[in-house]
């Protein structure tokens, strides 16, 4: 009996619904005429005399009480039959409803071909039995945030790229969450259009949900998404940070992994973000003001985070010589540096180029292998530089004595042999 069950059986209302589904299931394979006119109650009828597939697609547009209505279709479906459900209502109350009286999902009209394939997807995964469910129960979900201890240091890029790396290289679904309300680039780097989907959950956290989530989050790829915003500089940024967290909760339960680019600013304005990450990045350049500012911020972190693994990226680091020498800015901060990424303009030039990420844009470029390792460090847990280094005896030449005040006020050799040249 279970061999003769079709894959697949739709009943739609209306001939638009109609072409969208007959496009979805044509491109899964499946054939077109599983794909007829009418809604819950031809379904029934249809199913009291006939296999119920392995599954069904309903349209609930015709009954104006869904959640007493589809127990009719209990009574006629065969155990095992997977069903999802379109119809005109937009409402987290009757979604919920639905869901627990064991619909796999409900997609609101006008219907997208691309949300019907997503739907189908995740309906026959689910289909595919335990073990696949297991692998995802053994993989808990990887929360990373990458901050910035000065703007400009490269956080987005690197954001960005991470989040890349972990959909492509570790095969993780992966949402990618950038907090620049007003100039926010993750979008911008992976050449899509932010949507409203942020903005909406600032001004409305209460809406957000598992279908709030589908609706909001705009794809770059099967195992990409972005959520992000361009708000008018009009616009100031009135929350209490409860969206955000909210956020946080359903990424948790509907990808595999999270990736936010968290400015500073934000941080520390809503420290509730980082108390549950289990991944910092900090980003920082080999500069006087970044030394400052790391130190600062990883002091924050220990009390504010102190679950979280920090991983320390210095980047755009150039041969020759900087600001601050390597040995200097590790001596500063206390702590050594987990990943150096060299300085290459041209492959920034390219990436801007072709609406990517730095990491895919070039993928064989020195610059990228670092990101590389960044994101299999991430992914796998390793231990960063310095919790490798605890308990190792640190010299005290330096460390406790770096004062950047005083190599503020160092005067390079020139200027400091013409204040002792004598006057004429």
């Amino acid at each position: 009996m279970q061999n003769a069950r079709d894959p697949f059986l739709a009943f739609v209302a209306d001939d638009p619904t109609l072409d969208v589904v007959q496009s979805v299931v044509a491109d899964l394979g499946w054939r077109t005429d599983a794909c007829k006119k009418g809604g819950l109650r031809t379904a029934v009828q249809a199913l009291s005399v006939a296999t119920s597939p392995a599954m069904l697609l309903i349209d609930l547009s015709d009954t104006t009480d869904p959640l007493s209505d589809i127990e009719s279709l209990a009574e006629v479906c065969e155990p095992g039959t997977i069903v999802l459900a379109i119809g005109r209502t937009n409402d987290v109350a009757l979604y919920r409803g639905l869901l627990a009286r064991g619909l796999s999902d409900y997609l609101v009209k006008p219907l997208v071909a691309a949300h019907l394939h997503e739907a189908i997807e995740r309906a026959r995964k689910a289909q595919a039995g335990p073990r696949e469910k297991a692998s995802e129960e053994e993989a808990p979900h990887l929360s990373v945030a990458v901050v910035g201890t000065r703007g400009g240091v490269g956080a987005s890029t690197l954001a960005t790229s991470l989040a890349w790396l972990l959909s492509t290289q570790q095969h993780r679904s992966t949402a990618l969450l950038d907090l620049d309300v007003h100039f926010g680039t993750g979008a911008l780097a992976l050449d899509l259009e932010p949507g409203r989907g942020l903005t909406d959950a600032i001004e409305d956290p209460a809406r957000i949900d598992g279908l709030f989530i589908e609706r909001a989050m705009v794809r770059a790829s099967d195992k990409l998404a972005i959520m992000s915003a361009e708000a008018p500089l009009s616009a100031a940024l009135v929350t209490d940070g409860s969206a955000f967290l909210r956020l946080e909760q359903e990424f948790q339960q509907a990808f595999a992994a999270t990736v936010v680019d968290l400015p500073r600013a934000m941080m520390l304005n809503f420290p509730q973000l980082v108390a549950n990450l289990g991944v910092i990045v900090v980003a920082t350049e080999l500069t006087l003001a970044s030394a400052r500012d790391a130190i600062r911020i990883l002091s924050w972190l220990k009390s504010a985070a102190p679950q979280a693994r920090i991983v320390t990226v210095a980047n755009k680091v150039q041969s020759a010589a900087g600001e601050i020498s390597q040995a200097d800015f590790v001596a500063a901060i206390e702590r050594p540096l987990d990943l150096l990424v060299p300085f290459d303009h041209k492959v920034a030039i390219q990436a801007a180029r072709l609406g990517q990420t730095f990491a895919e844009a070039n993928r064989a470029s020195k610059s990228v292998a670092p990101l590389l390792q960044l994101a299999q460090m991430v992914a796998d847990g390793q231990p960063s530089a310095a919790a490798a280094h605890e308990g190792v005896a640190k010299p005290n030449a330096l460390l406790g004595r770096f004062d950047l005040k005083a190599l503020l006020a160092k005067k390079p050799a020139s200027a400091a042999r013409q204040t002792a040249r004598p006057a004429a």
